[in-house]
């Protein structure tokens, strides 16, 4: 008889650290207030737990972790792209122009087309 194989059990993803990030910074901003010290040493107090906060979260939580992954495709892919020089720039923002001005003269031809047609024609007033 063999033993019994064991499927792959799914973490669920522990928050520990998102929410121990969060009481930092709550109790650097609870300090700011509450403490009544110099004003540098109380902004100092704010700085530290944000720097605290943020590099708990962003290098220990599984969710900073998985932002830090997803930031780091971003960037791998971003390296992958290929961008135009400045003359196919140049040409593009001409066409884009050129087709921008051809539009705008035809939906303007079309309009006064049936300005006149309803106005003109159908209804009767003319100008």
């Amino acid at each position: 008889m063999s033993a019994p194989i064991k499927q792959n059990e799914v973490k669920k993803p522990s928050h520990i650290f998102d929410y121990l990030s969060l009481i930092l910074v709550i109790a650097g901003l609870t300090l700011f207030y509450v403490l009544k010290i110099n004003i540098w040493l109380k902004w100092g107090i704010v700085v530290i737990s944000l720097a605290i906060a943020l590099c708990l979260f962003y290098f220990v939580s599984s969710t900073g972790l998985n932002l830090h992954a997803y930031f780091k495709d971003c960037w791998r892919e971003l390296s992958k792209v290929v961008w135009p020089s400045r003359k196919e720039t140049a040409q593009f923002t001409w066409v884009v122009f050129l087709f921008v001005l051809v539009l705008g003269l035809f939906l303007w031809l079309i309009d006064s087309s049936i300005s006149w047609l309803f106005y003109g024609v159908i209804l009767g007033r003319g100008s």
